[in-house]
């Protein structure tokens, strides 16, 4: 306390205590591209010398424009079966030339050496943000031929570019190699990265299962599936199709059927690829437009030329109902046509994407808004703050049109006091507060009743 010693009037700053809340981030995506690095082995022939000093050197040189590299750095590994320690090997950038050299320095006159080299990007599990495309580039390399050396390249890059061109704005992105034991490591360091709300791993169906996963225990994102690549293993007129397409239900997921056919820069020419990053650009272009209480759907995914299948209605009548997001070709545009979690009616309450990002969002904002009540006395003081800031909250989050009613009090309820936190409750060191929220579902059905009328 001050201490007062002379008269007069003294003004006072004093910390509230509490502070408002603020509305957490809701398109922030995580990309998992599975991808095989290429690992070839050259012979470096006609070695000679017995040192640098007197003998000429071998070189090979290998081109690495086309791979994802990072640093054009480069990793040789000398043939077991060569007595030649593989610190005699020196690399060599030209940058100027984006190839690197592999230069011996000394070895038997008689003896072929074997080299096997194998182009490093950034490290396997290593985690990067990148605010847009070039970032990416820099990291994970550019586009690649479909058919190239390293599989699955071309399908990380696709995605990542799709997600920027449709209103993404910030992603954490990673590979992995076709081991599925590697996942969990990423999955563990996602979970220490607050942000994310998306989660997706591009054209890898396996994956499907360990982000969904990773969704419903973090339980403040949303998996982003791929359907298969479907044209050629698929028949959509036979009675199993669903089940074919649907790996499980899930109010943490979503899935979206078929691919899309872009266009690719390095091979110039156009390839079919899934749309699951593309979707994630629409997500965050409709958070930033509408909020994330606005079903992404009904939107052009920007970059899509054609789709893998063209649906009709009929066909998407029987994949609809069980959560089997359909892209469509609707007045000349390609559209997400379908707002549904995995699962669809058997999902209940949570059936709609948008509905499962809303609480999302309200849960985390909550929870990071209220941190300061932790180990505050547990009084009606207290309780009288905590319904004060969420209803401030949640008051706001109406006016925007995320709620449903025409007054606050038709849109939200806050419940904090004796009645929720009894004597037993607060020896327990507990306080409970009970929230209700009116949302607003999509209207995914919208139906005109016409009839004649004589005008009388």
């Amino acid at each position: 306390m001050p201490t007062y010693l002379s008269p007069g009037v003294y003004v006072e700053e004093i910390a509230s205590g509490s502070a408002p809340i603020v509305g957490v981030g809701t398109s922030i995506a995580a990309f998992i591209g599975t991808i095989t690095i290429a690992e070839s082995s050259y012979n470096i022939n006609n070695v000679v010398g017995e040192n640098v000093g007197t003998g000429d050197n071998a070189t090979k040189s290998f081109d690495l424009s086309n791979y994802p590299v990072a640093e054009n750095e480069l990793n040789v590994q000398v043939d077991d079966n060569v007595n030649v320690p593989a610190s005699d090997f020196v690399l060599v950038n030209d940058d100027n030339a984006q190839k690197s050299q592999i230069v011996f320095a000394t070895a038997p006159a008689s003896e072929d050496i074997t080299v096997d080299y194998y182009i490093n990007s950034v490290g396997k599990g290593e985690i990067k943000l990148c605010t847009n495309f070039s970032e990416f580039k820099n990291f994970f390399g550019d586009f690649v031929l479909p058919s190239g050396e390293t599989p699955g390249q071309n399908t990380l890059a696709h995605a990542v570019y799709g997600f920027f061109r449709n209103g993404g704005t910030r992603c954490y992105v990673t590979w992995i190699t076709t081991e599925e034991s590697e996942v969990d490591g990423v999955l563990e360091d996602f979970e220490a990265i607050d942000e994310i709300t998306i989660v997706v791993a591009p054209g890898n169906l396996v994956l499907g299962s360990y982000i969904k996963d990773h969704c419903e225990k973090m339980g403040d994102r949303i998996a982003i599936l791929d359907s298969e690549n479907t044209e050629e293993t698929i028949d959509l007129s036979g009675t199993g199709v669903v089940d074919t397409l649907k790996p499980f239900n899930s109010t943490y997921a979503a899935l979206y059927f078929p691919w899309i056919q872009v266009y690719d820069p390095a091979s110039n020419s156009n390839i079919y690829v899934p749309p699951s990053g593309h979707i994630a650009g629409v997500y965050a272009r409709v958070d930033g437009q509408r909020g994330v209480h606005k079903a992404p759907a009904n939107e052009t995914i920007l970059g899509a030329l054609e789709l893998e299948y063209n649906l009709s209605k009929a066909k998407q009548d029987g994949l609809n109902p069980d959560g089997i997001n359909c892209i469509r070709k609707l007045n000349g545009n390609i559209r997400v046509w379908g707002a549904r979690t995995l699962g669809g009616d058997a999902n209940g309450e949570f059936k709609y994407v948008n509905i499962r990002r809303q609480f999302n969002y309200l849960r985390d904002s909550i929870d990071k808004g209220t941190q300061w009540t932790v180990f505050e006395p547990n009084d009606s003081e207290l309780w009288a703050k905590i319904r004060r800031n969420i209803s401030a909250f949640l008051t706001n989050e109406w006016r925007n049109g995320a709620l449903f009613g025409t007054t606050p009090q038709e849109a939200f309820y806050v419940k904090c006091d004796a009645e929720t936190n009894p004597a037993e409750v607060r020896d327990l060191g507990q306080v409970i507060t009970e929230i209700g929220v009116a949302v607003i579902k999509p209207a995914e059905f919208v139906i005109f009743r016409l009839s004649q009328w004589s005008g009388s």
